[in-house]
């Protein structure tokens, strides 16, 4: 291993002590105590708010701004990508033929979308007023993140300003709005919890 393996491989230590720190904290939070009577399923409604709650339909920041909403999943589709090609760029495995090539594609197509979503936060002035340094700097890193990992499924030279990057992002991740990652799924937890035990969610049919 070269010494931005080891970079790398450090980072990413750093990153899951991190993370866990966030993870126990979240658990000896607990859930709140709810006094409410209970009136509906909360185990039918957390998956809704995984599932049904997350489509465009139930949105109205995402049907009224399609585009924009498929370049997010576009960039999380690349970013979720790019995580798990970590492990077999760290290992110098050979990914070649249709799997290369879709792969590429996707992470093409996904730092693209990440360039735009940047462009909207600079260029829409409402979104530059909610915007802070954080927000740009965790666009950019990620961003980045996605053109170094398709650079480095084509040429192994790339290899070190890639894990150089990667490192940047795994020690950043803990302390950005990165870390939403992790606080995501206990935000939805949360909601599902919440309004499945008012009845509200799962939403019935009229």
């Amino acid at each position: 291993m070269t010494s931005f393996h080891y970079l790398a491989l450090s980072a990413l230590l750093l990153c899951l002590i991190g993370l866990s720190y966030h993870f126990v904290r979240l658990i000896r939070l607990g859930a709140p105590k709810d006094f409410s009577r209970p009136r509906g399923k909360p185990a039918s409604a957390i998956a809704y708010s995984f599932l049904g709650a997350m489509s465009p339909a139930k949105k109205e920041s995402a049907y009224l701004h399609l585009p924009t909403y498929t370049a997010g999943l576009l960039y999380h589709a690349g970013t979720f990508a790019a995580i798990i090609l970590f492990f077999p760029l760290f290992l110098h495995a050979r990914l070649d033929g249709w799997l290369r090539g879709i792969l590429v594609g996707i992470l093409m197509l996904s730092g693209l979308s990440g360039v735009g979503i940047l462009i909207k936060r600079i260029a829409v002035k409402k979104l530059r007023f909610l915007s802070n340094l954080d927000d740009y700097v965790s666009n950019v890193l990620v961003t980045f993140l996605h053109f170094l990992t398709l650079a480095a499924l084509v040429a192994e030279v790339v290899a070190p300003l890639y894990f150089l990057c990667v490192s940047i992002l795994l020690l950043y991740l803990p302390f950005g709005k990165l870390k939403h990652a992790l606080y995501f799924f206990a935000a939805r937890y949360q909601l599902g919890l919440f309004y499945g035990r008012r009845g509200i969610w799962p939403l019935r049919k009229t």
